[in-house]
């Protein structure tokens, strides 16, 4: 989608601090991070929100908590904890609307969300 910053970041047209990259999926850092690791993670299909997917999508989804996975292990927060979040439409928190998820940790993560 021409108009999506996420796109762009794809497409390497923004500059982006890439963590991981793959056929499927890219990760890069956060740029207003609200933990000491704060990576997001994105399909490379544009899908507006999580009620978007269609069938087919699933499958990068699973993928992508695959990728999450061995994310949060390089980082070193796999051991002590971490969160994986997205959030969905306006009352959900979505600003962007291309689906992605927060990975977030490197500290106590606090709760109730919001």
């Amino acid at each position: 989608m021409a108009d999506c910053i996420f796109c762009k970041i794809i497409d390497k047209k923004i500059p982006s601090k890439f963590v991981y990259e793959d056929d499927l999926v890219v990760a890069f850092e956060d740029i207003n991070p609200q933990s000491p690791v704060h990576t997001l993670i994105i399909p490379k299909k544009h899908i507006p929100t999580m009620l978007d997917m269609q069938e087919e999508d699933y499958q990068v989804i699973a993928h992508l908590f695959k990728v999450a996975n061995k994310i949060a292990r390089e980082k070193g927060i796999a051991d002590r904890g971490f969160r994986l979040l997205t959030n969905c439409n306006p009352e959900g928190g979505q600003i962007v609307y291309h689906l992605h998820f927060h990975l977030m940790g490197g500290r106590q993560m606090r709760s109730p969300f919001g």
